[in-house]
């Protein structure tokens, strides 16, 4: 763990997304151009998604020269890289740092905001992650509007869980995600940094998480964030914008790093064959890589 550490707080690169669940899997196969006509039931549809999910993996440019750490979903957790669990493979053969995300969704709105759904058997999933050689984990909120009460509730309850993640061994990326488009973002960005802070004031000095955020409106933002000595490092989510848009805006917030899903992915699909597959990724990697060492 004190080496995956090392290289989660200083190590270059950005992390990999790979964490669709079952309500965005089918979107996400369909954009890799795969339909739902073609399967037929939640096994075979998680089968096609690991099948993806492998292939970026196992990729020759999916490597820790670029890629920092991968953000799994349980499934995948659960299962198998060429004969090696999914963790063990991307530390010992890739030198990827493995995350787990551990939320079940989002909770209806209230407040403008969307805290996350109970997680009853959260010790329990943590317990199998560190088993598999997990690293941290990964679980979000959403702010549609700023809303003091709402940010305040996301952040404490992000907090609070972060502190049960953390009990375990496990380093949290906290995750309360801004709307790209809501019409109060710059107001929601303002609030949600004044609400990490004190919560980070809360924090024992040997408590160390992560912090997943939206690209602000305002370059350089979260350099308080960033320099935080309770923040092990600041990623950042494209939230919706293009690669091309988010690379930009990343590289304009120094000290950021990406932590992109469907930006990574964009442009890839299954009837690509290897040679292009690999070829697009490297591309995509590439260009998220640049951005991400500003």
């Amino acid at each position: 763990m004190s080496e995956m550490f090392e290289r989660a707080r200083n190590g270059s690169g950005f992390i990999a997304a790979l964490d669709q669940s079952g309500g965005s899997t089918p979107k996400a196969l369909r954009l890799y151009g795969i339909g739902e006509d073609e399967y037929s039931s939640d096994a075979e549809m998680m089968d096609l998604v690991h099948a993806m999910r492998t292939r970026i993996i196992t990729s020759p440019s999916f490597s820790g020269e670029r890629v920092l750490g991968a953000i799994l979903f349980e499934n995948t957790m659960d299962r198998e890289i060429e004969g090696r669990g999914s963790a063990d493979y991307l530390w010992n053969e890739k030198r990827i740092v493995p995350f787990l995300k551990v939320d079940k969704g989002l909770a209806d709105e209230a407040d403008g905001a969307q805290i996350m759904k109970p997680m009853p058997e959260l010790d329990a999933l943590l317990e199998r992650a560190v088993g598999a050689g997990v690293f941290g984990t990964k679980m979000r909120s959403f702010i549609a509007t700023a809303d003091p009460a709402g940010i305040d509730a996301v952040v404490a309850q992000q907090f609070d869980v972060g502190r049960q993640i953390l009990a375990h061994g496990l380093v949290p990326i906290i995750e309360p995600e801004v709307d790209i488009n809501s019409p109060t973002k710059g107001e929601a960005e303002e609030l949600l940094r004044g609400s990490i802070s004190e919560q980070l004031g809360g924090l024992d000095a040997d408590q160390q998480v992560m912090l997943k955020l939206s690209l602000p409106d305002v370059d350089d933002f979260y350099q308080p964030l960033i320099e935080h000595p309770n923040v092990v490092r600041v990623v950042a989510l494209s939230g919706g914008y293009a690669r091309d848009d988010a690379n930009a805006r990343l590289a304009r917030n120094h000290g950021m790093i990406a932590s992109f899903s469907r930006a990574l992915t964009e442009g890839l699909t299954a009837q690509m064959s290897d040679a292009e597959f690999d070829a697009a990724l490297d591309t995509a990697i590439d260009g998220i890589f640049s951005a991400s060492r500003t």
